[in-house]
């Protein structure tokens, strides 16, 4: 089954998608196929941002599949001479719905697209919509540090990740959102900054002198998924991509405080400038 969607995957939304199009198609994922296809074939799509693209394109997704569900019970009761309203899709199959219905053997999705030449043509379910009722993502980070005060180097020890997913739908890749995010929040917070000379051109414009963490620079990101459904989903789904960015900043600096007992107002706290603060503390 092909599942055509409009949203480059930036974290793992074509995965998502299609584990919710097997789920209401009740087949394997592994049946399903999920490309990503461009506005003069598919049509005008929002942009991925905005935590939304799993939200939004899962929502049309899951509106999709029950169209074509729709149409291949249309197709299963041409098949058996019986109306429409007496077909039901049940584990990936057609079935009569109820013992009034007639008896068949149930029609699987392989089963009714052999045949589709004879009952119709191509079977495609589609769905358009402006996706409302995201809902508000929630997360709450805590973590361990430790500040040299001879060189104003803060390392982080232990980093936990608490995230609200609403479902997660595939539950490692929301880890892995929330761990890329975490470390990109770190970076900001502790060393990640652009820095110009007098002459106004950048001096740090690459990897070996705009210093982003690596894996050696930190510990295990521990993640905790909660999920406290969103109404406005169908399973209950709310965005994860961006949220996991944004604590950091002040968790870091919180724990700095409560380290060194100095509050750091500027960012990234590298060493140099908490070096600065702690000997202005004395």
């Amino acid at each position: 089954v092909g599942v055509t969607e409009g949203n480059p995957d930036i974290g793992g939304s074509r995965a998502s998608i299609s584990l919710m199009a097997a789920e209401e198609l009740g087949i394997p994922y592994e049946k399903i196929r999920t490309i990503v296809a461009d506005t003069s074939s598919l049509g005008y799509n929002d942009v991925t941002d905005g935590s939304r693209v799993t939200f939004a394109v899962g929502l049309a997704t899951i509106k999709a599949a029950r169209d074509a569900i729709r149409k291949m019970c249309s197709r299963a009761a041409k098949i058996w001479g019986i109306d429409e309203e007496a077909v039901e899709w049940v584990d990936g199959a057609a079935v009569p719905a109820g013992p009034n219905a007639g008896k068949f053997p149930p029609m699987t999705l392989a089963e009714i697209a052999a045949v589709s030449a004879e009952t119709g043509g191509p079977i495609a379910g589609h769905y358009e919509v402006n996706a409302d009722g995201a809902g508000v993502s929630f997360g709450v980070h805590l973590c361990d540090i430790e500040v040299d005060p001879e060189t104003g180097a803060t390392k982080v020890l232990r980093y936990t990740v608490f995230q609200d997913a609403g479902k997660a739908v595939h539950p490692s890749y929301v880890e892995g959102q929330m761990q890329g995010g975490a470390v990109q929040g770190i970076g900001w917070a502790l060393n990640e900054e652009y820095i110009y000379g007098t002459d106004g051109r950048l001096q740090n414009a690459g990897f070996l002198d705009y210093r982003i963490p690596v894996a050696s620079d930190l510990p295990m990101i521990d993640t905790v998924i909660l999920e406290i459904p969103n109404p406005g989903h169908p399973y209950g789904v709310r965005g994860v991509g961006e949220t996991g960015i944004v604590p950091p900043l002040a968790a870091i600096a919180n724990a700095v405080s409560r380290a060194v007992g100095v509050r750091m107002t500027e960012l990234p706290m590298s060493p140099p400038k908490l070096l600065k603060a702690l000997e202005a503390k004395g």
